[in-house]
């Protein structure tokens, strides 16, 4: 029995875990069951063996807003700090 869920695009059923990615870290691919097909390397979602696009978009989204609000309140309590 196969790990993970066959490839979307070639339909293999080797398919090893990925452990880094640039839109995710560490943190994001484990999140997603993120893993790559040996035969084709394409990369899906090894629960589903959909594609994780739409939860990559949504996570990438989700950090640029933290990140945005976290750095206005630094500059904001930078700018109280100076009174």
């Amino acid at each position: 029995m196969a790990e993970y869920a066959p490839c979307p695009n070639c339909s293999c059923t080797d398919a090893d875990k990925v452990s880094f990615t640039w839109w995710g870290g560490v943190v994001g691919p484990a999140l997603f069951t993120h893993v790559r097909c040996q035969e084709c390397g394409t990369t899906y979602n090894g629960k589903t063996g959909k594609s994780n696009n739409t939860a990559i978009a949504i996570y990438m989204v989700v950090g640029l807003g933290l990140g945005v609000v976290i750095g206005v309140g630094l500059c904001f309590l930078g700018m109280l700090g100076q009174r």
